[in-house]
């Protein structure tokens, strides 16, 4: 963009050089609607910046709210994923909880059936004893 304004304003520069050489009214109205058209061409140049340099600022402004969004937006993903996490976590320590009372009380219910079994050859062989005694 710096190079447009500095091209115009040495075309100008140039085209009023060439003007002046010139003699009589004729050339004075060149000379001034060359200075005109200078001047316009150099605000021209001045809009073109001052608009690109507000689209530019624009375009920074909207990729600072997309990036604000994304970081909100994974803010709240990650904020998701924990708390599935921690009801995963309270999910396994309640199965694993349940888990050990079935074992427990799988155990109970083995070690009484060997008890139960004990007291049964224990009483056969009680009556095996008093039957040997007759």
């Amino acid at each position: 963009m710096k190079i447009r304004p500095f091209t115009t304003s040495l075309l100008a520069a140039s085209l009023l050089l060439g003007l002046a050489a010139c003699k009589g009214p004729e050339a004075e109205k060149a000379r001034g609607d060359a200075a005109q058209a200078a001047d316009s061409a150099n605000a021209a140049a001045r809009e073109a910046v001052d608009k690109a340099a507000a689209s530019t600022r624009n375009a920074a402004d909207d990729a600072a709210a997309a990036s604000e969004r994304a970081a909100a937006e994974t803010q709240q993903a990650l904020d998701r994923a924990a708390a599935a996490t921690s009801e995963a976590a309270g999910e396994a320590k309640t199965a694993a909880k349940d888990a050990g009372v079935h074992a427990s009380d799988a155990t109970a219910d083995a070690a009484q059936k060997v008890a139960d079994k004990a007291r049964d050859v224990a009483d056969e062989a009680k009556k095996n004893a008093d039957e040997a005694k007759r």
